[in-house]
């Protein structure tokens, strides 16, 4: 009775493709919410390079007009395009250092992000020098992005900068100061 009715249960062959869709479409969508994510990612990577770039043109160019911290800061939120304004003191950090041409010393390893748990960010752990004539400079932005498919593969392996699951963009550039001759 019972080989009965599963012989007649295998050679029944309605709903085999629901049966494979069932079991392809995950992989399908994991892919794609994989690609979502690292693309936004790039996406945020690139722009928020780009308002670094033009925000320290700005200021290698600017000599004794030079703009201040929180200057500087708000000209990379508008510039990036991914930072709302209203966001842009809970979501970069900004370090600004002349480079030791002597022992050629450059930013330390420890990258200062956002402490998005507190409310207050002391500015005394940032280190923010303009420098002088010809001096070379490098300068470091943080940025905290939480994944948006964070369930995914992808989004549980990226690196996490805090407890809360924020991923961190860094970007580093290096400039020269023009002379003020």
């Amino acid at each position: 009775m019972i080989t009965k009715l599963f012989r007649r249960l295998r050679a029944n062959r309605e709903g085999s493709s629901t049966v494979e869709f069932v079991l392809i479409f995950p992989g399908f969508l994991a892919l794609f919410l994989v690609a979502y994510e690292s693309g936004l990612m790039m996406v945020r990577n690139v722009l928020l390079e780009r308002g670094v770039d033009l925000s320290v043109r700005d200021l290698r160019l600017a000599g004794s007009a030079a703009p201040n911290f929180d200057q500087l800061k708000a000209n990379i939120c508008r510039d990036s395009m991914v930072i709302q304004d209203e966001d842009c003191d809970d979501v970069i950090q900004l370090q600004l250092e002349p480079v030791d041409t002597t022992a050629w010393t450059t930013l330390d390893d420890n990258v200062r992000c956002i402490d998005q748990e507190n409310t207050i960010n002391p500015l005394d752990e940032t280190t923010f020098t303009g420098g002088g004539s010809n001096q070379l400079m490098m300068v470091r932005v943080c940025a905290l992005y939480q994944p948006m498919f964070k369930p995914t593969g992808w989004g549980m392996q990226m690196p996490q900068a805090d407890d809360q699951g924020n991923y961190a963009l860094v970007i580093t550039s290096a400039f020269v100061n023009e002379p003020t001759d």
